[in-house]
């Protein structure tokens, strides 16, 4: 394992900024694994902690293929982190909506340019990701439709599902989306959880990438064969929102299979404590993503929905 600090920024009022890699094998450069972008992202920093200390003793052990690099980023956005901020703290811009970056621009396009230069060349590029919408998801490998997506190397990871999207033109200023753009096979990996450690979905995460890598040629090891993946396009899930505001109580969590017409939440006055409301799955499915904030606003998008085929 090589340790070095891949990319510097200095700063007028606190220690520099220095963005971490570790480098295992040598040779051609085969996949790039980067963690938390965002300053919330603990979950995405802890797995890749995992996955460093699991890489170092395959190393150590010769299990790395000749003629392979792997590089593995696990922080970039530690100064946010560090204050509990998600986003850069100086002036609130997101350092995942600033790829490929601009090396006289602002700081987080700096930072973003200084990033990708060192990440772009890799064939395979994997983020653990988090998402907009404060919840937890069932774990999956999430890609953007740029035309250079392919689904069959995602179920290489053993995930239950492989979520493809439709990029917007703010992913475009994405790492997956770039990744992509420079010929990269991108994948976003997403846990269960975002701000704090979850053990479980920890390891499956740490599993999913060891047995792509093993099945990619680049590792030699022995796992599980995970999961045969459901293809699943964002825009078939089912959205189902709030129609009131106030504390919001999950009844149902991710993976929980539901049925038309059943209670998955409510919705309780903040003040008087009494349920005004109750969110009803409008579908027969799987639970894919619930919110898990105590508050909810009028209209906001609580719980999405794997539907039965059938359907």
């Amino acid at each position: 394992m090589k340790k070095e600090v891949i990319y510097r920024l200095d700063s007028p009022y606190r220690e520099s900024l220095d963005i971490t890699g570790y480098r295992f094998g040598s040779g051609k450069k085969s996949a790039c694994i980067v963690g938390s972008i965002r300053g919330n992202e603990v979950q995405q920093l802890y797995v890749c902690s995992q996955l460093i200390k699991k890489l170092k003793e395959l190393e150590q052990h010769g299990a790395i293929v000749s003629d392979n690099e792997i590089m593995v980023i696990p922080s970039v956005n530690h100064h946010s982190m560090n204050i509990g901020k998600r986003f850069w703290a100086v002036d609130n811009t997101d350092v995942n909506r600033m790829f490929p970056g601009y090396d006289k621009g602002e700081t987080t396009q700096r930072i973003a340019a200084g990033v990708f230069d060192c990440v772009k060349n890799y064939n395979y590029g994997i983020q653990f990701a988090s998402f907009y919408l404060p919840g937890d998801f069932v774990p999956h490998v999430r890609m953007m439709e740029t035309g250079y997506q392919n689904t069959s190397l995602a179920n290489l990871f053993g995930l239950p599902y492989v979520v493809v999207r439709k990029p917007r033109p703010i992913d475009t200023t994405t790492l997956n989306y770039n990744w992509q753009v420079w010929e990269t096979n991108a994948f976003s990996v997403y846990t269960s959880e975002t701000d704090v450690v979850d053990e479980v979905s920890a390891r499956q995460a740490v599993s999913a990438v060891l047995r792509f890598l093993t099945r990619m040629g680049i590792l030699r090891y022995n796992s599980h064969s995970g999961y045969i993946a459901s293809i699943i396009d964002e825009e078939e899930l089912t959205i189902v929102k709030t129609d009131a505001a106030g504390i919001f109580r999950r009844l149902k969590c991710p993976g929980e299979e539901v049925h038309m017409g059943e209670v998955l939440g409510e919705i309780l006055d903040p003040y008087e404590g009494e349920v005004i409301r109750q969110v009803v799955s409008p579908t027969d499915g799987i639970i894919f993503f619930s919110h898990k904030k105590p508050l909810v606003t009028e209209s906001e998008i609580v719980f999405k929905i794997i539907r039965r085929l059938h359907e």
